[in-house]
């Protein structure tokens, strides 16, 4: 059990100041809550290269390799002409000469579909929090004690206002790559007729992929940015906080 001391030591301060209290409240779990979005979002650009890897390689085996017929009598024979191995291996993604589009292919127009459509709708909700949060900032001109920090915060603001334009961007190249596969009609058949369109429409969907892969990252950059200036504007609103309790 905790010792009367260690509860007053995790406790977070308390100031009769609404402002104040609002702002080490927001200091205190937006900071917690940044910390996962400064992450969590690298571990989503892993995936999407490592997608928009498995499409450039079937992109460069397409755009040179010439059509053949069925290669082989079993209906789950990998067909020797569409496969790549580092497109199998990277993304699972094969093609069987009895199938017809290959399940990680419908998977991945799913997955890029429902992370744009969640980047979307975060972004818009990021936007709108941030233009509350830019008009109650013009609040903490009153405290003098803050003049100093108060780039900090409206910085925190406008890392966050510009990561929520780029969810939005995010999530519109990845609708737009899945539009791209849809232009591609993936059953073996259909792509013998004619390899080399499917691989301009493959590379430039890998494109738009790798583009996203920048764009998330410079967005997870620009949320860890906030980290520090967090921590400096917390510590000096909590010896606001504290000295409003003084009678």
């Amino acid at each position: 059990m905790a010792s009367d001391e260690e509860k007053t030591e995790s406790a977070p301060p308390v100031s009769g100041d609404p402002l104040i209290e609002s702002a080490l409240n927001l200091s205190r779990f937006h900071r917690e809550h940044e910390k996962y979005y400064s992450t969590a979002p690298l571990e989503d650009a892993v995936g999407l290269q490592r997608t928009s890897q498995a499409l450039m390689a079937l992109a460069e085996r397409w755009s040179r390799a010439e059509a053949g017929e069925r290669s082989a009598a079993s209906p789950f024979a990998g067909a020797e002409d569409l496969n790549d191995e580092r497109a199998i291996e990277t993304a699972g993604i094969l093609f069987m000469e009895g199938e017809g589009e290959p399940a990680e292919i419908a998977r991945i127009k799913r997955d890029l579909r429902a992370a744009a459509a969640s980047r979307e709708e975060g972004g818009v909700w990021l936007a709108s929090a941030m233009e509350q949060a830019w008009a109650v900032a013009v609040e903490l001109t009153r405290y003098p004690q803050l003049a100093d920090l108060l780039g900090e915060r409206h910085r925190i603001i406008a890392n966050d206002w510009q990561s929520a334009e780029l969810q939005r961007l995010i999530g519109r190249l990845l609708a737009r790559t899945a539009d791209l596969l849809d232009a591609i009609d993936f059953t073996p058949a259909t792509l013998r007729q004619d390899l080399r369109t499917p691989a301009r429409y493959l590379f430039s969907a890998a494109e738009l992929l790798t583009r996203a892969v920048d764009l998330t990252t410079q967005s997870a950059a620009l949320v860890h940015d906030n980290e520090r200036r967090w921590r400096v504007f917390r510590e000096r609103a909590e010896t606001i906080g504290q000295a409003s309790d003084i009678p």
